[in-house]
């Protein structure tokens, strides 16, 4: 669910014509998650507020407007900045987002996007995506609609925050269509005959596709530069164990680039990762990679013993689906 707040409601940063001025920030944190506030644009760290000998928060800054990331040291919100703001805010890090209020000059447009945000995390979109191509049409509009006509609605807002979300929200949206299209040619991959692999094995040689027929494969395309892939070994490593000794083999599949062969190399070797540890031979041009139109990562795939795709799109390590998925299957 993650996955899609994020893809919906990260809207790019974009910054005015306005010269840089100076502007005032104030934070008052209850159950800290750090003692340093970092204001970002995209992984830039544009301001690090270091929390005073009482615990608060406060800096004046040249800001150039736009909208921006504050982080915590755990979550993430976003804030709309501009020359001139005197912004006060007010949260408990233990309850991020039903928490946080602004008040000051500033605060009509940044305690909009916060209920914004409440309002993304509550909205059905697996179920969106669960839809037909028509249904789903249907409802990517009156999401969209919808949404603009309730940031129309809303008075007192800058009518340069009001251009740039307004842009920010047919985007995140936009994205989910690509999203979908993407989810919907996946299973039509589904119960087809996988295309093959022949990659290096870490352990030496190489291991193909057609060398594992007669077992269930779980394919982790992977990355040693991928923070969520990563996060996925731990919860890989235990469904290694689960089934160990079952009729299934698994299959980790680097797409780093050549540059990082070595680093793949020994990031193998020192956490010891399990299963099969492939490398593709063109990374992301690699003909395996490309045949599932894997874009992003990590991706899990799931393969029958006779070579036929069972999921184009499998549930992840950390997911309880997956277990179910192969408790059925591994009886």
């Amino acid at each position: 669910m993650k996955k899609l707040l994020t893809l919906v409601t990260t809207l790019l940063v974009t910054v005015s014509l306005f010269a840089q001025e100076d502007m005032t920030f104030q934070a008052n944190v209850t159950n800290k998650n750090g003692d340093v506030l970092f204001i970002k644009n995209g992984r830039t760290i544009v301001k690090e507020i270091k929390a005073d000998e009482k615990g608060e928060f406060k800096a004046t800054f040249p800001i150039k407007e736009g909208l921006y990331q504050l982080f915590d040291g755990a979550e993430y919100a976003q804030l709309f900045l501009k020359p001139g703001y005197d912004l006060k805010m007010t949260l408990d890090g233990a309850k991020f987002d039903e928490t946080i209020k602004f008040t000051g000059k500033g605060s009509n447009e940044n305690n909009f996007i916060a209920a914004q945000t409440l309002a993304e995390q509550k909205f059905d979109y697996n179920g969106m995506l669960a839809l037909d191509e028509a249904a789903f049409n249907k409802a990517f509009d009156e999401k969209l609609n919808g949404d603009i006509a309730r940031l129309d609605k809303q008075t007192g807002l800058d009518a340069n925050f009001v251009t740039t979300y307004k842009a920010g929200i047919s985007q995140g949206l936009q994205g989910l269509k690509q999203y979908y299209a993407q989810i919907s040619a996946n299973k039509k991959l589904n119960n087809t005959k996988s295309p093959g692999f022949d990659f290096e094995n870490h352990k030496g040689g190489k291991t193909s596709l057609e060398s594992l027929k007669g077992k269930y494969v779980y394919i982790d395309v992977w990355a040693t530069w991928c923070g969520p892939c990563r996060a996925e070994i731990p919860f890989l490593k235990e469904i290694e164990a689960k089934y160990h000794g079952k009729n299934i083999e698994f299959v980790s599949i680097s797409a780093d680039v050549q540059k990082d062969y070595d680093k793949w190399k020994n990031f193998v070797t020192e956490k010891q990762l399990g299963g099969i540890q492939l490398y593709a031979d063109k990374n992301w041009e690699s003909d395996f990679l490309k045949a599932f139109g894997i874009t992003s990562i990590p991706r899990f795939i799931l393969i029958d013993p006779n070579g036929v795709v069972v999921d184009a799109d499998a549930a992840r390590p950390s997911s309880p689906k997956l277990k179910e998925q192969l408790d059925k299957l591994l009886k």
